[in-house]
């Protein structure tokens, strides 16, 4: 009689083993690592209180499914994942290592902070977003058109290589550039100038045929100085700012490219 009390215990055990191994959803298949086991439950009131598990977010996964992400807390989340209504698992992300599941060719992944990848086979793990460059890296390029006294049109650019200023004829032939390496050129008796007032860097307009007239702009194109020779000096050097201060800027006093005659 004990012999067969014994093996009836035992079976009834081995049956109710059984029972609990289908009672697992079938989603239980998504396998992940590490595998972390559910905390025991704290049977005593003097324990210490268990933690907060405070929703954070949805994440829409590769393959349409989701993950609902939880903080436990410093360091601890959780991520359950969900085909409609089905838990298929929970990815669980402690001590700053990160949870990795997957199922069906999907791939999971419960970062230390939190955030979720997915991916799916054949498909090419997702990269992390590079950082944004300082903005002086970014910075964009800045240009402004404007007619000069001769008729011809200057385009003043400041870009990430630096201030230039493109010259044109009214009809838009290509005349030169200059920039502060190559800052000056002449054509057809004008001058074309570019020079540097502390941090500022100015576009200058002479008027050789007329004497030494200049006009001063600022790379907003705005005529910020204006220098007219008294016609009775006629030929009279006329002062035009500079980096150091002031200085004569005259037709005979400066080294200029010639350029063939465009119109």
């Amino acid at each position: 009689m004990r012999t067969t009390r014994r093996t009836t215990l035992r079976s009834a055990a081995v049956v109710a083993g059984a029972a609990t191994a289908l009672a697992v959803p079938v989603g239980s298949a998504f396998a992940h690592s590490p595998a972390v086991p559910e905390a025991p439950s704290v049977k005593s009131s003097a324990g210490p209180a268990p933690s907060v598990r405070t929703y954070v977010t949805t994440v829409k996964l590769a393959d349409g499914s989701v993950a609902k992400v939880y903080k436990i807390g410093d360091s601890y989340f959780e991520a359950d994942i969900f085909a409609g209504s089905t838990k298929l698992d929970r990815l669980v992300s402690k001590g700053g290592a990160a949870s990795y599941g997957q199922n069906n060719g999907l791939h999971v992944v419960l970062q230390p902070n939190g955030t979720v990848t997915s991916w799916m086979d054949g498909a090419s793990k997702p990269k992390p977003k590079p950082k944004p460059a300082p903005e002086k890296e970014i910075r964009k390029e800045s240009s402004v058109r404007i007619t000069m006294p001769d008729g011809r049109i200057a385009k003043l650019v400041d870009g990430t290589n630096g201030k230039r200023v493109e010259l044109s004829t009214s009809k838009g032939h290509a005349l030169a550039t200059i920039d502060l390496r190559r800052p000056s050129v002449q054509h057809d008796g004008w001058t074309y100038k570019l020079v540097r007032d502390g941090k500022h860097v100015k576009f200058v307009v002479i008027d050789g045929k007329g004497g030494g007239n200049s006009w001063v702009h600022d790379f907003d194109g705005r005529l910020i100085e204006k220098y007219m020779v008294d016609p009775a000096g006629v030929g009279t050097p006329v002062l035009v700012a500079s980096g150091g201060g002031t200085a004569a800027a005259g037709p005979a006093g400066l080294g200029f490219t010639m350029l063939s005659h465009q119109g």
